[in-house]
């Protein structure tokens, strides 16, 4: 494994080290050093590797915001009067917990964010109370999500 222009060299063994995680990060370690073939303490060598490349970021749980009351999923367009109050920008969305993602974006909008709210009466509260109350926003184009039909990690 070898850091090369930013970007990390990995080995198969490392791949299928990687493919079991992410199948269920849960998954004991002993369990996958059985199935590979190699010893625990050799996965856990490479998993610190990995870590310290940069290419793992941590672990997590997975929430489901449906079960917390959570069902309407969008993406609002955000239009800036100008380019230099997109840092302010920023720092008031962080400070609205409904805003997942906010990603600085080329085209038509300023900013593109992801929002998860209870249903569409609170998607409006929030983009009318807080939201388009933001000093320099303009106006926002939302899209409400349907449904997800992929979710997934790039490929191993």
């Amino acid at each position: 494994m070898k850091n090369n222009n930013s970007s990390v060299k990995i080995d198969g063994i490392d791949k299928k080290i990687l493919r079991h995680l992410m199948e269920d990060a849960r998954k004991p370690i002993l369990e996958i050093a059985r199935n590979i073939g190699i010893s625990g303490a050799a996965i856990h060598q490479r998993l610190r590797k990995l870590e310290s490349s940069g290419l793992l970021a941590g672990s997590k749980f997975i929430i489901n915001p449906k079960v917390l009351g959570y069902s309407t999923m969008a993406y609002i367009g955000i239009f800036l009067d100008k380019a230099m109050t997109n840092p302010r920008a920023v720092n008031q969305l962080k400070e609205i917990p409904e805003v997942l993602e906010c990603h600085y974006t080329t085209g038509n909008w300023s900013i593109l964010i992801k929002v998860l709210c209870r249903d569409n009466e609170h998607l409006m509260q929030v983009l009318n109370k807080k939201i388009q109350q933001i000093e320099g926003v303009s106006r926002t184009e939302t899209f409400i999500s349907l449904n997800q039909q992929i979710d997934r990690q790039i490929q191993i």
